[in-house]
């Protein structure tokens, strides 16, 4: 029986579940499977969820205390947002704003996540993708090339290995 037909699992209840409840306690999880009047008797509600509004979270995450009077002037040289538009979209500009709202970002993050550093897994794909491949052999040919034509014949040794230890069977 799949996820989607399940009966609930409420005391003398065979109705359709339409709840996914998962509760850890003491490190300890428990799922149930609840129809909507067992998951209202719970105190579980079933209605989707109000759209969030980006903009309208950082606004309710603004400290108490005024920013300094030369922050909203600061504008990243690379897209020229400032860090008011920030707070209005909910959007960075581009890559170089984290290096520009360094310290308003800092205690962003410190405010949502409690830290400011990441502690959590790192994502690492599986395999690299073909064309990764492709490119990193690309520029080790091109420097295997100019190791050559350099006449540097140790650094092209070198080269050739890992060349070849990157190449398809």
């Amino acid at each position: 029986m799949s996820e989607a037909q399940r009966e609930c699992d409420g005391p003398d209840c065979g109705n359709p579940a339409v709840v996914h409840w998962t509760q850890v306690v003491n490190n300890e999880s428990s799922t149930q499977y609840l129809c909507k009047a067992c998951a209202a008797a719970k105190g579980i509600s079933t209605d989707p969820p109000a759209e969030l509004d980006v903009s309208d979270f950082l606004a309710q995450l603004e400290p108490t205390e005024s920013p300094p009077a030369s922050e909203p002037s600061v504008a990243c040289g690379f897209c020229e947002l400032t860090f008011a538009d920030f707070r209005n979209t909910g959007r960075l500009g581009c890559s170089h704003c984290f290096t520009t709202f360094d310290a308003n970002m800092r205690r962003l993050l410190e405010r949502i996540h409690g830290s400011s550093r990441h502690v959590g897994k790192v994502y690492l794909p599986p395999d690299p993708a073909a064309a990764d491949i492709d490119r990193r052999l690309d520029g080790l040919r091109r420097s295997l090339r100019r190791a050559i034509e350099a006449e540097d014949f140790e650094r092209a040794a070198l080269l050739r290995d890992e060349i070849r230890e990157h190449e398809p069977g």
